[in-house]
């Protein structure tokens, strides 16, 4: 009988000493995950601040071309480029769909977004080179009053 207390008692502190390490693993595991919380919140807070920056950086772009736009210091094709392409890379509550806000320098973009510039507009034909550059005479004449309005919507953004 006394044999069988001894088994009894040395099993149950084993039992005991095992219940303690796997607490003290649980509260190990526990530490982890709290830390590993607070790391994806650190990261994700740094990941939007990153994003509101860029986004401050883009904006700051825009407006300044936006406002060459409205002095005419530059066509009003390459504005609608420039601004398509900057507003469309805009993340997160800045984000938008730059065909329903501006229309106008929507429709100019896509008459002017496969015309060759640059060195490659060198290259074309002369008579070609001219055609290209009635259409988009034509667009930017038709839509001039439509885009300075938008410009003026961008600018009061500033």
């Amino acid at each position: 009988m006394q044999d069988m207390t001894l088994w009894l008692g040395l099993g149950g502190s084993i039992v005991a000493v095992l219940a303690c390490y796997a607490g003290y693993l649980l509260f190990k595991l526990y530490q982890q995950t709290q830390r590993h919380k607070a790391f994806l919140a650190r990261a994700e807070a740094e990941q939007e601040q990153k994003r509101d920056q860029r986004n401050a950086t883009i904006m700051d772009s825009v407006f300044i071309i936006a406002d060459a736009g409205k002095q005419a210091q530059c066509d009003m094709s390459e504005v609608s480029i420039r601004l398509y392409k900057l507003m469309e890379v805009l993340q997160g509550d800045a984000a938008l769909d730059f065909a329903a806000t501006y229309p106008a320098m929507n429709e100019l973009y896509h008459v002017v977004k496969d015309m060759p510039r640059g060195e490659a507009r060198q290259t074309i034909q002369k008579k070609e080179r001219m055609q290209l550059d009635l259409i988009r005479m034509k667009a930017e004449a038709r839509l001039q009053d439509s885009i300075m309005l938008e410009l003026d919507a961008i600018l009061a953004k500033k």
